[in-house]
């Protein structure tokens, strides 16, 4: 087996927890709808997402005072194409959507082979975007929605087998219990309806982040490609300074990974500053990585506006639905028993839960009451405004 080909093992070995797990789930919901079968029934997704968009955008509208547009489509993927939509959801110029699409469709399908003759064909797209791959697919059993392109899509998935799995691991008697889960089951649909109507209506932001987030990706494509261009002498060098696992002389391409892994800004900045960095205005670093490679501090430089950018439009965004999903839901039955029934926890806890976004949309929403959601989309907030919601007011008012 060649380095390739063994890479892309380990790119399956890594998602190997989530794997496992999607089977596991595919096997429980099969003997789950077995038992089931002719004593109780769950409505289909499709229903009752149905059911509940329309009173969710008159709640919208009253909540935060915007529209959701009227063209808004709604589409139920399975696993396959669900992963296929989350290598959509990387946002790579034309250059390279090809190239993502290819590998998450080969993430996929499972196909080693594949994601192989990838890595060979663009081996410093494969080091940015397979990244991608494993953080966005380890997360889609907890993902239950996504807003693309005036398409909201919702995860069949989970979201028609979850409930059968939890009254089936409750026990009979089926027919008394079946009341609390399907209101829970109803009420984890309504947030994801609810959460992703909300993205719908922040079209700005969204163009925001698509832009910085494309940036972002080209320096770190334009990062990989330097290092695999590096001499071995000052690979293992920096690999040894660096303290970076020891790989044999005989997998060059594993130990430019590592490198690149280590020193690609969104992990090497972060964990050397902290995430204080989203407003710093400027980065120094070490002198000896400096003259090893000279091009790394202009990267650096450069890399600092769009992660910002990104960092601020995207939590701004989910700040605001989290924000107006506490307040449209709160006293919403389903909603509750959502809570105890399908994550274990209650509605005081869920308010409790920190986030600078929704803590940020709060602050604002104290001051300035339903006009807050046209503000935040129309003039979006910096990462140091985040920070400190005064400093956004003092801007609004100048």
């Amino acid at each position: 087996m060649g380095e390739y080909e063994e890479f892309a093992e380990a790119l399956f070995g890594q998602l190997s927890v989530e794997i496992d797990e999607e089977k596991e789930i595919s096997s429980l919901a099969v003997k789950a709808k077995e038992d089931l079968a002719g004593k109780v029934e769950f409505k289909d997704i499709e229903e009752i997402t149905k059911d509940v968009v329309p009173q969710f955008k008159e709640k919208i509208k009253d909540f935060l005072g915007i529209e959701v547009p009227n063209n808004i489509e709604f589409k139920f993927p399975e696993l396959e194409d669900l992963k296929r939509l989350k290598g959509e959801k990387v946002f790579a110029d034309n250059e390279s959507k090809e190239f993502v699409r290819d590998l998450f469709d080969a993430v996929a399908k499972e196909n080693n082979a594949k994601i192989a003759e990838l890595m060979k064909k663009d081996t410093a797209k494969y080091l940015v975007y397979s990244t991608y791959a494993i953080q966005y697919i380890s997360k889609i059993t907890t993902t239950y929605g996504d807003y693309l392109d005036g398409v909201i899509y919702l995860n069949r998935f989970i979201l028609s087998r979850y409930p059968q799995i939890i009254l089936h691991k409750q026990g009979e008697p089926y027919e008394s219990r079946f009341e609390n889960v399907n209101s829970g089951y109803t009420g984890g649909i309504k947030m994801a309806v609810l959460e992703e109507l909300i993205h719908s209506t922040q079209e700005k932001l969204h163009q925001i982040n698509k832009d910085a987030a494309m940036q972002v990706n080209k320096i770190n494509e334009e990062l990989a490609g330097i290092i695999l261009e590096l001499d071995t002498e000052t690979v293992n060098m920096l690999a040894e300074y660096c303290q970076l696992q020891t790989v044999p002389d005989d997998f060059p391409f594993a130990k430019r990974a590592n490198l690149f892994f280590f020193l690609n800004p969104d992990h090497f900045l972060i964990e050397q500053i902290g995430p204080d960095v989203m407003t710093f205005t400027h980065v120094e670093m070490d002198p000896k990585i400096k003259e090893a490679i000279p091009q790394l501090l202009d990267i650096y430089k450069r890399w600092l506006a769009p992660i910002q950018h990104h960092h601020a439009a995207f939590t701004a965004m989910e700040g605001m639905a989290g924000f107006a999903i506490e307040n449209i839901l709160k006293d919403d039955q389903d909603f509750q028993n959502y809570l105890t029934t399908f994550m274990g926890t209650d509605f005081s806890s869920y308010q409790v839960r920190k986030s600078m976004g929704k803590d940020f949309t709060k602050a604002i929403y104290e001051k300035l009451g339903s006009n807050t959601f046209k503000k935040i989309i129309d003039i979006p907030p910096n990462t140091r405004e985040l920070k400190d919601p005064q400093l956004y007011l003092s801007k609004l008012s100048q």
